[in-house]
């Protein structure tokens, strides 16, 4: 099947856009490296980052998941059981973690699973939800059904310290930032309010247990809706851009870049 149904839902996502600009803003460049992405949505992440060179693993929790990046990419797609994975050790020189930690429950032992399959000094990419306990905008997403049990999630997420913490000694962290602020993630939330409305209305069950993950077959399904949805995408950009006038304000996500020690 055509990646186009793919890269056109990108296209009409500003969190995902973004997402996937400090991902590559913090890799090394791939050409010439093995590496590893894991946790990477619907796959359409997964393709892009190929796009970019390299060789490229991709593997992930859920088996929904697992065949939408499958019949995205190809070959070289694995299902992983948490903190374990099938590779052998010192297999990459880079690994992209994206929104993985929160759904398993031993991440400190999936941080010694990263140390084991990279190689001496590889480096290691980890997008994480950033924890803001007191958030008004976390509070209305769960209000309406957005919890994170819907997410599939097992904690709500992580500050730095807490990242620092589940790498252990074996990492040094090199640089960190947070991004998609208030305006970001409440277009985020609405878009999923949205999504999670419709699938109750029709009487659907969720495909995934990672919360809201659009697959070629749920566009074909729905083509008019989220037609619809891509009509809104103008005013949904400009809604995200007023993230500018908070930037005293930390953001809803926090990205790591952390070397293995050699």
């Amino acid at each position: 099947m055509s990646a186009d149904w793919a890269l056109s839902l990108f296209r009409k996502s500003v969190l995902k856009q973004e997402k996937y600009r400090r991902i590559t803003s913090l890799m090394d460049d791939p050409a010439g490296r093995r590496c590893l992405d894991i946790g990477a949505d619907n796959g359409v992440i997964s393709l892009l980052l190929r796009r970019r060179g390299g060789r490229w693993a991709s593997a992930d929790l859920d088996q929904h998941t697992v065949d939408s990046i499958r019949e995205l990419v190809g070959d070289d797609v694995h299902r992983l059981d948490g903190a374990r994975s099938p590779f052998p050790d010192r297999t990459f020189d880079q690994v992209v973690v994206v929104d993985y930690l929160e759904h398993i429950p031993d991440d400190r032992a999936f941080a010694g699973e990263l140390a084991r399959i990279l190689k001496p000094g590889g480096r290691v990419i980890i997008n994480v939800p950033h924890l803001k306990p007191r958030s008004l905008v976390n509070r209305f997403r769960h209000a309406i059904g957005l919890t994170d049990e819907w997410h599939g999630h097992l904690r709500a997420g992580y500050s730095l310290e807490g990242i620092r913490q589940v790498l252990g000694p074996r990492f040094e962290i090199e640089r960190a930032v947070t991004y998609s602020k208030a305006f970001s993630e409440l277009v985020d939330t609405g878009l999923n309010g949205l999504y999670l409305a419709m699938l109750r209305g029709s009487g659907d069950a969720r495909g995934s247990s990672k919360g809201t993950v659009v697959t070629g077959a749920d566009i074909k399904k729905r083509r008019k809706q989220f037609l619809m949805l891509s009509a809104l995408y103008p005013f949904l950009w400009g809604m995200a851009k007023l993230d500018t006038l908070l930037w005293l304000q930390p953001g809803y996500k926090l990205i790591v870049r952390a070397r293995l020690a050699h």
